[in-house]
């Protein structure tokens, strides 16, 4: 056997043993499938954050951070406050509560909030990072402690735990033996004048030792625990609960108020769409779209390639391969003429090379062949990417520049030429963004369902027609101004829909000013304001800052409200059932839920709730 052969084969099988060990560690930990419980309203003790976790297949998502700092309003150390119909205004405001028993993730985002507040006041947009490097490093301690978090409660564990990284250590060190004996085979079979081929063949056995255990140590992310399993099935069937209900998924982040923890735990769940448009802490993820394509709301992960035959023109294609395939066949048909023409030099044929000048024509021919192929390859799939074009129907999920070219004037900045556009055609829950040649790109736009003709193979669009304008992507000036989800919140059972504007001049008119300031002794003027947040919401003010919160919600919403906040000392004699707890208090009538809760100005005068929660109550069923 050619001692090149024998050389190179121990090196590459070595290699090759220890990289397939590896493949197929990563298979058999990857976390289980895992199988819903029944749909169910029961939260269990662990965090959003975590929820998150477990409900996302062991992956820490920017759903985690969402999720906890909607956790902190429902637990009362913020509160969300929106003044007109665009969830985007909403505002985040401290409440001066002492935050006491948060964890270390929940104390990050918390002191986030606190870092960027004014006057205790934040727009929930300006909480997204302005600084690339400020957010990787956020997140990455983020994900670190919410995973601290998951393996503290027994819910997961290193995808590779310390018995499966010995076991990748110890075939590291086989496979260095192995690359050892064929560097030193070659080594010793080669000497040079300097004399130091043992000491070669040493530093190649600690190099390949310590490369190949670093890569054994790497850290892989997150696998399942039976805990965690049981746990990913019961979060899995709360998922299921809140996605029943087409209208949670409406609430904005403002509803946290009245929702307590639910709202929080559907965004850690991806079962909130408005919430989770509206908080970017600075992860917002181009890969994971929301998309309503095929009649329901669902999360498509979406991959943008960046180089090889995406979104290239036909012509440029054809080029490359006819280019491709006339080098590849020059290289395999002549290469090892340069190979004979080297070793005919003296110094090429007594050097280290004259032993490998058979391998290395072989190689450059088979490189030769790789490169002909390739060109054939891509010349054939060209052709039919001309001759077979596919009609392609899905929404909009994202447009976004891709490439540019450079003016010919200096002063000119670069003209943009492609861009990404990502479409859901509801074939899979994954996709790969199309190229959109500039002059289609003002066809369309984000949440329209389109028809496109499309080049599959380069993914290059051809034509597109708009089949429906979307309306469900971002905020709509032309909708009234009612809120959001007023409607779907004051939905009958039986599938009627009171009038939004009737609903919320009616919760006007449960609490007057003048009452409130009455009851909670206050010293100046009280106004009333209607705020167009989930439910009836009315704000109740005075000069020093809000001191009163009015809410009511029916139907379904009305029941998820009751089942949040029915806990505390009970109070007879208000509704059907009432409970009064620190800031709040609420009381059940028929299918509605109605809720008056203390603002910070008004911090510590719940003698007053009762009285008022009960004067709310009469007039409602009046």
């Amino acid at each position: 056997m050619n001692p090149a052969v024998l050389e190179l084969g121990a090196i590459g099988a070595s290699l090759a043993l220890f990289f397939g060990a590896y493949a197929l560690l990563l298979s058999l930990t990857k976390p289980r499938h895992i199988h819903p419980a029944p749909p169910s309203q029961d939260l269990s003790e662990e965090p959003p954050a975590v929820a998150s976790l477990l409900g996302t297949g062991w992956q820490v998502t920017e759903d985690a951070a969402e999720a906890t700092l909607l956790d902190l309003g429902a637990r009362g150390y913020l509160e969300f406050r929106q003044p007109d119909n665009d969830p985007y205004h909403t505002t985040v405001h401290l409440t001066g509560s002492v935050p006491a028993g948060l964890n270390a993730y929940e104390r990050r985002i918390y002191q986030r909030v606190k870092d960027l507040a004014m006057d205790g006041v934040v727009p929930l947009t300006a909480m997204t990072f302005r600084d690339e490097k400020a957010a990787k490093s956020w997140w990455k301690a983020l994900r670190r402690e919410v995973i601290a978090d998951s393996r503290a409660r027994g819910l997961s564990r290193r995808r590779f735990g310390p018995a499966i990284v010995v076991l990748l250590v110890a075939v590291a060190a086989v496979a260095a033996a192995g690359i050892t004996y064929g560097f030193g085979h070659w080594a010793f079979r080669t000497p040079d004048k300097r004399g130091d081929d043992l000491e070669a063949t040493i530093g190649a056995a600690v190099i390949s030792f310590a490369w190949l255990s670093t890569v054994a140590g790497r850290y892989n992310g997150e696998r399942d625990t039976a805990a965690g399993r049981q746990a990913a099935s019961r979060w899995m069937g709360v998922r299921d609960w809140l996605r029943g209900h087409e209208a949670f998924a409406d609430l904005p982040p403002s509803a946290v108020g009245l929702w307590d923890r639910y709202l929080a735990y559907g965004a850690a769940l991806g079962a909130t769409r408005t919430a989770s448009a509206v908080i970017d802490m600075g992860m917002g993820d181009r890969t994971r779209v929301w998309s309503t394509f095929g009649g329901t709301w669902h999360r498509v992960r979406v991959r943008y390639p960046s180089s090889g035959r995406y979104g290239e023109t036909a012509p440029k294609l054809v080029f490359r391969g006819v280019l491709l395939g006339v080098i590849g066949y020059f290289i395999a048909r002549y290469g090892h003429v340069v190979v004979d023409i080297a070793m005919q030099i003296d110094a090429v044929s007594a050097s280290a090379f004259a032993p490998f000048a058979g391998l290395t024509s072989a190689l450059i021919t088979v490189a030769g062949a790789v490169l002909l192929l390739n060109g054939c390859y891509t010349v054939v799939r060209t052709i039919t990417d001309l001759t077979a074009p596919k009609t392609v129907t899905g929404q909009v999920l994202w447009i976004a520049l891709w490439r540019t070219q450079t003016s010919s004037s200096d002063d000119s900045p670069p003209q943009p030429i492609t861009y990404y556009l990502a479409v859901d055609d509801g074939t899979s829950d994954r996709t790969v963004a199309w190229a959109l040649p500039l002059a289609l790109a003002g066809g369309c736009a984000t949440g329209d369902t389109i028809q496109m003709t499309v080049r599959p193979w380069s993914r290059r669009v051809m034509a597109v027609n708009v089949v429906e304008r979307g309306t469900a992507h971002g905020p709509q000036p032309e909708v009234p101004t009612d809120n959001l989800v007023l409607a779907a919140i004051n939905r009958h059972p039986h599938g009627g829909s009171a009038a939004p504007a009737a609903a919320l001049a009616r919760n006007v008119t449960l609490l007057q000013a003048d009452e409130v300031a009455s009851a909670l002794h206050w010293p100046s003027p009280v106004t009333a304001k209607p705020t167009l947040g989930p439910g009836g919401m009315v704000e109740f003010t005075a000069p020093e800052g809000p001191v009163l919160m009015l809410l009511t919600a029916h139907g379904f919403l009305g029941s998820m409200a009751w089942r949040a906040a029915s806990q505390g000392t009970p109070l007879p004699g208000i509704g059907e059932a009432a409970f009064a707890r620190t800031g709040a208090a609420v009381a059940r009538v028929g299918d509605s839920t109605v809720q008056v809760a203390l603002l910070p100005a008004a911090a510590g005068r719940e003698a007053a709730l009762p009285g008022l929660l009960k004067l709310a109550v009469e007039r409602l069923v009046a």
